[in-house]
């Protein structure tokens, strides 16, 4: 499945461009992140996707949630097939660019964190800085994650989550530091006084962490 996406390039590319790519979160599109770029690094190319599965309101989700349910709250089935879908569009665009000895990066929010955590601690070779905002690491889209400590020292995670997070709870949130802890992967983990979003401490923190 080709997803949609927009895109930032630089004035310049090569092999060695550095990529990031945006998931967004439910109900939202592929324009929300995609509003990070003006301090995002200018020689970086941008990739924001848009969730393939339409919602209310011209939004659009990865899979479908289950708000009355938090032992079946996302739908793992599709979230599995969503996952295979965005690596195969990561690679046919790094292909496209001729990406060969650049840096990948991965941005997600809320659902779209979700699916950063699997992505990228099942194939940590394939990327470098990993943002997940608001989201949580899900247990069951991690059962085949890596675990060898060596393919793993690329990664750099940047967590945030806020403090009064209705959608997801902090203590979900807060499993990523749990697991990361126990991988031995480099992480920051960050709390803010926020809902369901990103304010503007938590932005800041966030393109500093980009900018390293």
């Amino acid at each position: 499945m080709n997803l949609d996406y927009i895109v930032r390039e630089p004035e310049h590319i090569s092999p060695i461009t550095p990529i990031l790519f945006m998931l967004h979160g439910y109900g939202s599109n592929e324009q929300d992140l995609f509003s990070f770029r003006e301090s995002l690094p200018a020689d970086w190319i941008i990739v924001s996707f848009r969730a393939p599965k339409a919602t209310q309101f011209e939004g659009y989700s990865w899979f479908d949630i289950d708000f009355n349910n938090p032992e079946q709250f996302i739908d793992i089935d599709q979230a599995k097939e969503v996952l295979e879908s965005i690596l195969a569009n990561i690679m046919a665009i790094t292909n496209k660019y001729g990406l060969t000895k650049n840096k990948t990066h991965l941005c997600g929010f809320s659902q779209g964190g979700i699916l950063c955590y699997s992505l990228a601690l099942k194939y940590p070779e394939l990327f470098n800085y990993v943002a997940c905002l608001s989201a949580y690491p899900e247990e069951k889209l991690l059962t085949d994650i890596v675990k060898d400590k060596k393919k793993l020292e690329n990664l750099r995670f940047f967590v945030s989550h806020g403090s009064d997070d209705a959608i997801i709870p902090m203590e979900w949130g807060r499993k990523a530091a749990d697991l990361l802890y126990d991988l031995s992967c480099y992480f920051t983990f960050r709390e803010y006084m926020s809902g369901h979003g990103v304010n503007q401490k938590n932005y800041i923190d966030l393109m500093e962490f980009f900018s390293k």
